[in-house]
């Protein structure tokens, strides 16, 4: 007992007790188990670096099934011989020799070429002259901003159908009309520059309103500045439209410009459907036949496959040298314009 009162007693101080961090929660790393922290560190990066990859995998996915896959495999048959039913047999470049040679081939070229010229350049004009107006204040513009887009949601069939009662060589209201005029009737379908006049006049009808809407988009994106200095300066509103107007929105004419080029290039549903029982050979005696009803009729009716692959692949190539021509052409105004 003496020996306790003199221990409390002594005047030196009891052993301190250890002080617990209030501040270190359930969670804190004194408490975590070994790892813990490293796992999470490790899924958080993850996350980051995965995840995105997830989100865009569905398109790549696609794109590799329905796009890149056929595209090879295309391009594998192009290089043999293959019938419908039949075996493939090794080629090389004889689907694409035997195409350089073959006078329908070119027809088709040709055709595509001359159609496309006939449909894009009036369709674009008439599509900057409509932008021109609907970018005016006008009664009922919400209106004619969508009846303009009519056409385009029109379905080819249908608008087709339409214009082939239109420009039937018998009793069509275009040879009526141009025999009031006091003209003689036009074969419209078994002469060649009619027929592709007709088809062109379908695909200006179809697209012109659709082309006119990027135009006006483009065209409200003008700083008004402009407009007001140009008048200032007395030029009149058609001064106004081909020195303010036309080169501000120069990058969208050639964008619309190529992707017309594109269409004209992969034109088929109009002719086809324009020339009935004959559409696929394009006439009866090949006059508006264009490369996508080539490749059609030897794929789907001669059964061979692999010149219709060949032809499909010299069409992408185009298409290819469409978009370098236009890339080429947009780097070219970039360095006149620095």
């Amino acid at each position: 007992m003496a020996t306790s009162v003199r221990a409390a007693g002594d005047g030196s101080a009891p052993p301190a007790a250890p002080v617990r961090d209030r501040s270190a929660g359930p969670g804190s790393p004194s408490r975590r188990p070994p790892g813990h922290g490293g796992r999470r560190s490790t899924l958080h990066r993850l996350d980051l670096k995965a995840v995105p990859y997830v989100f865009v995998a569905p398109f790549f996915l696609t794109f590799a099934a329905f796009g890149l896959f056929p595209l090879i495999y295309t391009g594998w048959l192009s290089l043999h011989r293959v019938e419908l039913g039949g075996e493939a047999q090794w080629k090389g470049m004889g689907n694409y020799s035997s195409l350089a040679t073959s006078e329908f081939f070119w027809n088709a070229l040709a055709n595509t070429f001359t159609i496309g010229i006939i449909s894009t350049v009036p369709q674009l004009l008439m599509a900057l002259g409509l932008a021109h107006l609907l970018n005016y204040e006008l009664r009922g513009r919400g209106f004619f901003r969508v009846a303009v887009l009519a056409p385009y949601a029109t379905s080819i069939a249908a608008a087709t159908l339409v214009f082939a009662q239109l420009f039937n060589t018998d009793y069509g209201l275009i040879n009526t009309v141009l025999g009031w005029a006091g003209f003689a009737p036009v074969d419209w379908e078994s002469s060649k520059w009619p027929a592709q006049i007709a088809i062109s006049t379908i695909v200006t009808w179809r697209w012109t309103g659709y082309n006119a809407l990027i135009y006006l988009a483009a065209m409200q994106a003008v700083p008004q500045d402009l407009y007001e200095a140009a008048a200032l300066d007395g030029a009149s509103r058609l001064r106004q439209f081909l020195s303010v107007t036309i080169p501000s929105i120069r990058p969208t004419i050639l964008f619309t410009a190529v992707v017309s080029t594109i269409g004209a290039t992969q034109l088929f549903g109009e002719p086809l459907l324009f020339g009935g029982s004959v559409g696929i050979s394009g006439g009866s005696g090949n006059q508006f036949q264009t490369l996508s009803l080539l490749m059609y009729e030897k794929g789907w009716v001669t059964g061979a496959l692999g010149q219709a692959s060949a032809i499909a692949w010299v069409m992408l190539l185009l298409l290819l040298l469409i978009g370098g021509l236009r890339t080429l052409f947009s780097r070219l105004r970039a360095k006149e314009g620095s």
